[in-house]
């Protein structure tokens, strides 16, 4: 089997196995923290995804010599209008990340980070924002490996009260997110002159994916 992973937005057909992948990401969170909210049924469709303004990624590996390709991996980027953001300019938003634990440890999650960064650079965003755990291994600590900082959301009117990431807020208190640690916003910058890459193929098994919960 080829075990090269290609990173390609999302097809219809991919959609099937989102929900598995996301579920079994879940899982990790569910050993560390308890089965509510991680339960299997917390897992989004493909297809509601699909459905929202932005774009769904997915890593992907075989395909080779005719063999069926298999999605171990995909990213969510939401595309918010700047109503629900700031002034009259969308923002990007990484809704989810999730990898299947057996291709942890292969640059997976690193790569579809960069593939979104890059997709919303080519949208000509200015940034990409997150809401991750503070103290998760696979969660803060890895997306600023990957050049995300962690920024101040809570100053009224400041740069990052905006109605989404508000909502984003009250969304996570209603889930109950917030009793099982600190929840946190963090940024990357991708506007022009930012170095960013949008790897469609990678063999490298130096970074552990960090399911976006």
């Amino acid at each position: 089997m080829d075990e090269t992973v290609r990173i390609r937005e999302a097809r219809r057909e991919d959609l099937d196995r989102l929900q598995t992948i996301e579920a079994a990401g879940d899982a990790m969170f569910a050993d560390l923290f308890g089965p509510e909210p991680f339960g299997p049924d917390s897992a989004e469709s493909g297809e509601a995804r699909a459905a929202e303004p932005g774009v769904l990624l997915v890593a992907v590996v075989g395909g080779g010599a005719g063999a069926d390709e298999r999605v171990v991996g995909f990213a969510h980027v939401l595309e918010i209008d700047g109503a629900a953001a700031r002034g009259d300019r969308p923002e990007a938003h990484l809704e989810q990340l999730a990898v299947l634990p057996a291709f942890g440890r292969r640059g997976i999650g690193r790569g579809l980070v960069e593939a979104s960064c890059a997709w919303a650079a080519g949208r000509d965003h200015m940034r990409i924002t997150l809401r991750t755990y503070a103290e998760v291994p696979w969660n803060a600590p890895f997306y600023a490996r990957c050049g995300f900082r962690v920024v101040d959301s809570t100053v009224e009117g400041g740069e990052f009260d905006t109605a989404f990431q508000r909502g984003l807020v009250e969304t996570e208190l209603g889930a109950g997110l917030e009793r099982r640690g600190r929840r946190v916003l963090m940024v990357r910058d991708v506007g022009p002159g930012v170095g960013h890459g949008a790897p469609t193929a990678t063999r490298a098994r130096s970074c552990a994916p960090g399911p976006g919960r």
